[in-house]
């Protein structure tokens, strides 16, 4: 949806003063457009210091900075229930205006996975901002530098024997693992945190031996040559050609398609607001995100944390949603993730 600021014209008219006054207030619109007149909270359905935490918070900070709304921001972690908190409590805030809820693919994953009484449509879709990649990581201790190096060794082991970490059972970390798993014929012990933050701590520590985590998640350990990418699971490379360790870039990750394991995947960045809020409220966060998209912060920030930046906002992001939606059922069913209907 594109916006447009109209510009007033002024003639010179000779006019006294208070028949302008009478005709300035009759121009005047019966009401300003809306905005909030509170502090608005961002439902995060995720724990703190993975993607959906940071990218929040990275919002919140632009949009204090450059002043793009005159209310504050708030944000709140709701993670529990692998995300299903903070959906339920976003669904179950009709017409709370001052309530944006970060989406991710939980609104997909989670109704397929547990029968959650939930759909994206029972919400009102503002925008969407960027999506985001996925990586396969390692531990820097180890002796593998390609995909093939560490699928090789885990394909020789006993099945279940190497852990993959990952964000929640039944979501998107565990639909990957699935979906390599059938590619690479091999079997991990699936392992299931609370956040992408989390699960890089585990890899660090050397609990699990490998993660499917964002580049925002994993990307302070990476600089810190505690964790190794091996390859990113996209169609092909990424574009930020920037080094972030000593020799290598977003840009020198191979696809893991090019080792042969064809599995791809990219995760929706975008936000909602309750139920029964107006499509003028939508407009007004619309609009505001769009703003946040075009700083320099926001691109520095997709270039650090490798996103893909891409905003889509009314007809065009509910088109993007239901297609997504149906490739995630697809995804989950082949996966064996889905739940038996009741």
């Amino acid at each position: 949806m594109k916006h447009s600021t109209g510009r007033l014209l002024k003639k010179k008219y000779l006019i006294p003063s208070s028949l302008a006054l009478l005709a300035g207030l009759g121009a005047m619109p019966a009401h300003a457009a809306w905005e909030p007149t509170r502090s608005v909270e961002v439902i995060v359905p995720a724990g703190a210091g993975g993607a959906s935490d940071q990218m929040a918070r990275t919002i919140q900070g632009i949009v204090l900075k450059h002043k793009l709304m005159k209310q504050s921001m708030l944000v709140l972690n709701k993670g529990g229930a692998s995300g299903a908190e903070g959906i339920m409590d976003t669904k179950a805030s009709k017409g709370d205006a001052h309530k944006l809820m970060v989406a991710f693919s939980a609104i997909y994953t989670l109704p397929i996975a547990v029968n959650l009484p939930f759909n994206w449509k029972d919400l009102n879709p503002v925008a969407m901002i960027a999506q985001d990649e996925f990586l396969l990581w390692v531990n820097a201790d180890t002796p593998y530098k390609t995909p093939s190096d560490y699928l090789k060794a885990v394909k020789a082991a006993a099945p279940g024997t190497f852990k993959m970490g990952g964000t929640g059972a039944k979501r998107e970390d565990q639909i990957i693992t699935v979906a390599l798993e059938k590619a690479a014929g091999v079997k991990f012990t699936y392992v299931p945190y609370k956040s992408g933050g989390e699960a890089a701590t585990q890899l660090v520590g050397k609990h699990t031996d490998s993660n499917v985590n964002n580049p925002s998640e994993n990307i302070a350990q990476w600089r810190a040559d505690q964790i190794r990418a091996l390859c990113v699971f996209s169609q092909k490379r990424m574009i930020y050609k920037d080094k972030i360790t000593k020799d290598q870039s977003w840009a020198d990750i191979p696809t893991c398609k090019e080792s042969g394991y064809d599995v791809e995947y990219q995760m929706l960045r975008g936000f909602f607001l309750p139920p029964g809020t107006t499509a003028e409220q939508a407009a007004f966060y619309a609009d505001m995100l769009k703003k946040v998209t075009e700083t320099p912060e926001w691109k520095e920030y997709l270039a650090k944390q490798a996103l893909m930046g891409q905003y889509l906002t009314g007809a065009d992001y509910v088109k993007f949603l239901e297609k997504d939606e149906v490739n995630h059922k697809t995804l989950m069913q082949e996966a064996g993730l889905a739940a038996t209907k009741k």
